[in-house]
């Protein structure tokens, strides 16, 4: 049975958080590998809405769901989630929930540190969330990050403080700042302690022998490939790899662990926060897609940009992560549009390009080269069956394919779970 791994393909909101549902009924673990509770998964099952930031998603499903040391983990944010679960009827058990004992912590001072960046920064910020993402990765690679397995011993809690703050406080005395309190900081996380470390083990041990066991793995990516931070519109990115690579590294798992990788990707293009979007619309056309697309962030509520499909950045994203196959989730949004649009080449100036350069300044240059498609006046809304679907909606998703150089392994066609056309089951390949 194959190890799946699921990524976005363009820059988040995807509707990974369906696909993932869909997939976690056919797993047994499912692993979260990076990223922080700055990426939000929704999840609608018999019509009540689930929305998970730092949890894995297989957790509403009670599967094994873990927490990998790729992930920056706020335990203050997990605690609140899993309460807001246990209220919509969800058992969140130290059964059900693993955290790695590696994974770094968002404290605090990294919040705050966050957002006074991004206010300093003016119309040069990056958009993000405010959550202390960025600051908790750079601690990590700088090596004065607190993790999790560190709450089990005082003493040395009470040395990697002092050398955190050595440094944060530095930072804030030169931004003008209170300086943060190391007494206060340790006396918040010796109340988190007890309520965290229950969570708390070595899961590669445990994803190990979940393969020694023959069971089947989901390793959920969040975000989305033109949000990793070497492969996309840097520097309006996140602060991890996205990628599929990232999942073996992310859980402590040889890249043997992962079989097939599924990219999800939206039958149009939307981009939460600031940076380059080269299919961006600004007209009635953009505001259609985002009202009838729902496009707010799970999270953040923000209204995301919206555009034509992208095929340049997914058949980028196809070749970055290895895609085997991707699910294409949203068909319905495009119902009752006469034309549709794939952007299929950039032009720069006097230059064509068929990827998108790394360069910041040229990626603000760019401007799409357009392929016009008729489009479908019938529903494809709750269609389950590549009979339910219009001629010319199949001629749009193949085409798709065509460009992308990856094929259709799952077609989503509303919010619920039931609404998904399998062609190729994953975890089969």
């Amino acid at each position: 049975m194959a190890n799946v791994v699921v990524v976005g393909s363009q820059w988040g909101d995807e509707g990974k958080g369906k696909i993932v549902d869909w997939l976690s009924e056919r797993a047994d673990v499912v692993v979260r590998f990076q990223g922080g509770h700055n990426a939000g998964h929704t999840l609608v099952i018999d019509g009540v809405k689930f929305k998970l930031s730092a949890l894995p998603s297989g957790v509403v499903r009670g599967r094994l769901s873990i927490i990998g040391n790729g992930v920056v983990l706020d335990p203050w944010a997990l605690m609140a989630e899993i309460e807001t679960l246990r209220g919509q009827g969800v058992e969140v058990t130290p059964q059900v929930v693993r955290i790695a004992e590696n994974v770094p912590l968002i404290l605090p001072l990294h919040r705050n540190l966050d957002q006074a960046r991004e206010a300093a920064a003016g119309k040069g910020k990056i958009g993000t969330t405010g959550r202390g993402i960025g600051p908790a990765y750079e601690d990590k690679v700088g090596r004065r990050a607190i993790r999790a397995g560190d709450l089990a011993t005082p003493q040395v809690l009470s040395e990697k403080v002092d050398k955190l703050l050595f440094h944060h406080n530095a930072l804030l005395r030169g931004m003008g700042m209170p300086e943060v309190d190391g007494a206060g900081l340790l006396a918040e996380l010796a109340e988190m302690a007890p309520r965290l470390l229950p969570y708390v083990e070595a899961t590669w041990k445990t994803l190990d022998e979940a393969r020694r066991n023959g069971q089947r793995i989901l390793y959920e990516g969040a975000q989305g490939t033109m949000l990793d931070i070497d492969h996309g519109t840097y520097p309006f990115v996140t602060s991890s790899n996205v990628v599929a690579g990232q999942a073996a590294a992310g859980s402590g798992q040889g890249p043997g662990a992962v079989d097939y990788v599924l990219g999800i990707t939206k039958a149009y293009t939307t981009r939460v926060g600031s940076g380059p979007f080269p299919s961006e619309l600004f007209d009635a056309t953009g505001q259609r897609l985002g009202e009838r697309g729902n496009e707010f962030g799970t999270v953040t509520g923000r209204a995301r940009r919206c555009g034509w499909f992208d095929a340049v950045l997914v058949r980028q994203a196809v070749k970055v992560n290895g895609i085997n196959g991707i699910a294409l989730t949203k068909l319905d949004v495009l119902d009752g549009m006469d034309e549709l649009k794939i952007c299929v080449g950039y032009r720069i100036g006097d230059e064509t390009y068929d990827y998108l350069p790394a360069c910041s300044i040229k990626q603000a240059q760019v401007q799409p080269v357009y392929e016009t498609m008729q489009g479908w006046s019938e529903s494809t809304e709750g269609a389950r069956t590549w009979n339910d679907l219009p001629a010319t909606a199949i001629k749009y998703i193949r085409h798709i394919e065509e460009l992308i150089g990856a094929p259709v392994a799952l077609l989503s066609t509303s919010p619920e779970r039931e609404d998904t056309i399998l062609v190729q089951d994953p975890f089969e390949d």
